[in-house]
């Protein structure tokens, strides 16, 4: 009996949840087992490397860059060559959120190819609507991981990210995507989230 590697994993959450931990506990595993890995994350991703992905507490994982708009195979092929495709035994994204909304047809070309493929992005903008291509993803994915941080104000199970501005919430109409982290962002729960 052989085992299928071919899927769409979705890993999901809030500001803080752990996302890209998992992300890269997960590629991990398949280095350890001497899996070939391609991980690619937004351009406009540029807090902490624009080499790698990081998580918020420094751990990384090296990535190629990848522009919103252009996920599609021509342009992985453009980027790391069609050989590299082709030995990857998986293909996994960071930071989905950012992408278009082509990133999932490219996911699902990547898995009729065979490939294991991993998105990792929030679910939920700081505005609590759903970001980018991310509800399609959730969608097909084969398997999501819903991931939860804990709440700064009264340390209960966080599901939503508070944007600030010097420190206090955003008004929910300012624009939807600014990349940030601690001190730009905390993670609440619902009773604890101000709209």
């Amino acid at each position: 009996m052989t085992t299928k590697t071919r899927q769409l994993e979705v890993i999901t959450g809030c500001m803080f949840s752990g996302k890209t931990e998992e992300l890269i506990r997960r590629l991990e595993r398949v280095r350890i087992a001497h899996g070939t890995i391609l991980l690619f994350k937004p351009t406009i991703d540029d807090r902490y490397s624009t080499t790698s992905i990081m998580t918020h507490y420094g751990r990384e994982f090296a990535a190629h860059l990848l522009a919103p708009g252009d996920e599609t195979l021509e342009a992985l092929e453009r980027i790391v060559g069609r050989p590299a495709i082709d030995a990857a035994a998986v293909v996994a994204f960071d930071e989905g959120n950012f992408f278009s909304a082509k990133l999932p047809d490219l996911c699902q070309a990547l898995v009729g190819l065979g490939k294991r493929v991993i998105v990792a992005g929030l679910d939920l903008t700081f505005a609590e609507e759903p970001f980018g291509p991310m509800p399609t993803l959730l969608s097909l994915a084969d398997q999501v991981a819903k991931l939860q941080a804990v709440c700064v104000k009264c340390g209960g199970v966080a599901t939503r990210s508070q944007r600030l501005i010097d420190g206090k919430p955003a008004s929910s109409s300012g624009p939807v995507i600014q990349v940030g982290g601690l001190g730009t962002y905390e993670a609440r729960c619902r009773d604890c989230y101000e709209r």
